[in-house]
């Protein structure tokens, strides 16, 4: 009677364990995960929420298309909610617990230089889908958006020559606003340029009434704006409140796409200029193709935006460095990606292999009745990424 226990119990474990091998062959167990970490709640919400959709729409796309190196991509979602420490919190999560192979996300620099150390302690990659103001060069992180050489330096060269001299310099109180100013200031030196005034705002700031009286008593012949988030909503609403307009001081901005657009109303903000890489409006036969997959999943009155685009590329960028690199491995992706182009809905863009950012054309735009922002200059070609501002004689120092 034992010897038959133990038979059965025999067979019993070799049963277990066949179909545990068995399960393990499944070509539906086949898959990779990857992070996704944006706000879904907090101030930078609204604006973050575009970029997850994109995000899933390639990662939607490629699945149908057979994945990346035959394993499906499953994202593990989590929410930065808006703040630093919990975008930390949450990439070690996604890494230590989750296993993730790569994370897309982040928007604000806070949450980037947050996340920076976190991916480097562990030799994990973040693809970073916005502009931003430089000074940096992980080997842990892949820079979709503008570098300030991108966005920054060409808005106050255009600015300064269709405008005026004299800048106001309004912005969000964290990273990017005060270094892309420190930048400005730096640059309008070298132009002859004068800062009239210079002010900061927590990100949830909507009191604007005594920078805009600020601002009137300045006469500046431009507004620089690096405001984020929902400020901005209350901040141009205020500024048409009080009589400024885009005939009397026209605003440049670094972080209003069409989606911020939208929020903010077109009545408040028509006129003014943005400074981007991409543009709803920009004509190319991959960015028709975009709009249409985008819309047709998340609504016609869905707003297609710069970081939209960047963290949509961002994931078709990282299934063709793994294909190349023939594995989910870190270091031979990173190395797999350098000179890796790729027609994005922009146009043509390359990583450059020296500091794993885009090369990018250049667009300045202006905000239309309808919401939209049409072209008023670009760059003639690619323009390459220079982080560190290094090629400028002004910038040293900085």
């Amino acid at each position: 009677m034992k010897m038959h226990n133990l038979i059965f119990k025999t067979c019993v474990l070799s049963l277990a364990m066949c179909a545990v091998l068995f399960s393990c062959k499944k070509p539906e167990d086949k898959y990779v995960k990857v992070g996704i970490l944006h706000s879904e709640s907090g101030s930078m919400a609204a604006s973050e929420k575009p970029l997850m959709q994109a995000e899933l729409l390639a990662i939607e796309e490629i699945n149908s298309a057979g994945g990346v190196l035959g394993h499906e991509i499953v994202p593990v979602i989590e929410d930065g909610e808006s703040n630093a420490r919990v975008f930390a919190d949450r990439a070690t999560k996604l890494i230590e617990k989750e296993g993730v192979a790569t994370i897309f996300g982040c928007w604000t620099s806070d949450s980037r230089k947050a996340v920076k150390p976190i991916v480097e302690d562990h030799y994990n990659l973040l693809w970073y889908p916005l502009q931003y103001e430089g000074m940096e060069a992980s080997p842990n992180i892949m820079y979709m958006g503008a570098a300030p050489n991108q966005q920054i330096v060409p808005a106050i060269d255009y600015c300064f020559e269709n405008f005026g001299k004299r800048f106001f310099l309004l912005g969000s109180d964290y990273v990017f606003p005060q270094t892309a100013n420190r930048i400005i200031k730096a640059q309008l030196k070298e132009l002859g340029g004068i800062v009239t005034g210079e002010e900061y705002v927590s990100l949830m700031h909507t009191d604007f009434e005594e920078i805009i009286e600020h601002i009137k008593l300045a006469k500046p012949d431009i507004i620089i704006n690096t405001l984020n988030g929902d400020s901005n909503v209350s901040f141009f609403a205020q500024l048409k409140e009080a009589g400024v307009t885009p005939e009397s001081i026209p605003v440049m901005s670094f972080s209003i796409g069409e989606s911020e657009i939208q929020n903010i109303g077109t009545a408040n903000c028509m006129g003014n200029y943005v400074t981007w890489t991409y543009f709803q409006t920009t004509e190319t036969s991959a960015n028709r193709k975009f709009i249409q997959s985008y819309k047709a999943k998340y609504g016609e009155s869905a707003k297609i935006e710069d970081p939209v685009e960047a963290a949509y590329i961002a994931v078709y960028l990282w299934a063709a460095a793994c294909e190349k690199a023939g594995t989910f491995e870190v270091e031979p992706i990173r190395i797999a990606a350098k000179g890796l182009s790729y027609i994005a809905p922009e146009g043509m863009v390359t990583i450059e292999g020296s500091n794993q950012h885009l090369n990018k054309t250049i667009r300045i735009g202006v905000i239309k009745a309808d919401g939209q922002i049409e072209e008023i200059w670009s760059s003639a070609h690619q323009v390459r990424p220079d982080p560190y501002l290094s090629t400028y004689a002004w910038a040293r120092g900085l």
